[in-house]
């Protein structure tokens, strides 16, 4: 009876080791699987979501219709989400604008597209014109100086705040082309240091250059900084910009007649204006900005677009100010820049360009 007793207490014993035994081997052999079964699971559920979003905002809706935190809480996930490049779409814009707009043959006036005596159009009127002088013809660029090629990949940099502190400069700079508005302040942290293309706005000759003739060096000081870099102004938007864009070309043309500062052709942005106002977007003026994207778009491979952003907070609900710079505001009542916006990151959905709006990885190219 002993034996007996011990036997099945040996026999149980033995038995709760191989049942434990073959639960750590189940365990073993599994539980990775299980793992990465789930882990798919997740992975399908997240790429749902993000194509989800990435419908969601490659339709275009009013900016007004926006509700400010859900929106960005979604757009901050959305951003989140891989990118996927469309070449279709990049193509389909890229030649519809070429075929409205032409940005290679009429982006700026220059002798070829523009003769002495031509009656220039004003952008924003139908009745004032300007009559191109002997004077003023000689400082025109001879050509369009990117004729009959692509720039590759573009980066347009925007004046937005959320670029202060973003870590995006050594990215920027390793663009083929990069452009700049309205003789941004540049710096090799946040926004980079190389320069192709940069505006200069009239109201700025108006306001901080007041006496040019007399005191051109602030002016020759303050663009030195952009090196070789093509300047443009919209000398033909409004009849009181023509008097300060030639003000401040007679100032710059003597010192750099090899490369003269360029004039937007009227033409080309009333044609833009145009494009987009068929398209739903219907501003008093498109900004500046927006142009030049729109530009990009048409003669560059790959379109990078920072520092526009309309909202007082970024994605993470911090605030953040207008401009990286300083603390001046837009005119409401000319730009929609929140509709504006919302093209974009249309474009960005739709894999047409990259909408850059988080601060940029530390180990860039």
């Amino acid at each position: 009876m002993t034996v007996t007793q011990s036997g099945a207490k040996w026999i149980f014993r033995l038995l709760m080791v191989l049942i434990i035994f073959q639960g750590v081997c189940v365990m073993f052999y599994y539980t990775p699987n299980t793992h990465s079964s789930r882990d798919e699971m997740m992975d399908a559920l997240r790429q749902m979501h993000c194509a989800k979003l990435r419908r969601k905002f490659s339709i275009f809706k009013p900016a007004k219709t926006i509700k400010t935190q859900s929106f960005t809480r979604e757009l901050s996930d959305f951003m989140s989400c891989p990118y996927r490049s469309n070449t279709t779409e990049r193509e389909v814009n890229r030649l519809s604008l070429q075929i409205f707009c032409n940005a290679t043959g009429f982006l700026f006036l220059t002798k070829r597209n523009t003769a002495v005596n031509q009656s220039i159009p004003y952008e924003t009127s139908t009745t004032d014109t300007y009559t191109m002088n002997a004077s003023l013809h000689s400082m025109l660029p001879e050509d369009f100086p990117w004729s009959g090629r692509r720039l590759g990949r573009c980066a347009v940099v925007g004046s937005g705040g959320i670029l202060k502190n973003s870590s995006c400069g050594r990215e920027i700079d390793s663009a083929d082309f990069v452009i700049r508005f309205n003789l941004a302040y540049i710096n090799d942290s946040d926004v980079g240091l190389k320069t192709d293309l940069i505006t200069i706005n009239p109201s700025q000759i108006q306001k901080e250059y007041k006496n040019l003739e007399e005191d051109p060096d602030l002016l020759v000081e303050r663009v030195s900084v952009y090196g070789n870099a093509s300047f443009i102004m919209p000398a033909f938007a409004y009849t009181f910009c023509t008097e300060l864009s030639i003000r401040a070309l007679n100032v710059l043309y003597p010192i750099r007649p090899q490369k003269p500062m360029a004039f937007f052709s009227p033409y080309y942005l009333q044609t833009l204006d145009g494009y987009w106002k068929r398209r739903g977007l219907k501003p008093r003026r498109l900004s500046t900005g927006f142009m030049l994207i729109s530009t990009a778009l048409e003669l560059c491979e790959d379109v990078h677009v920072y520092g526009f952003w309309p909202f007082d907070t970024d994605l993470q609900d911090n605030p953040v100010p207008y401009h990286y710079y300083n603390l001046n505001r837009p005119s409401k009542r000319m730009h929609k820049m929140p509709e504006e916006f919302v093209r974009l990151l249309q474009l960005h959905s739709q894999g047409a360009l990259t909408l850059h709006l988080q601060p940029c990885s530390s180990d860039a190219p």
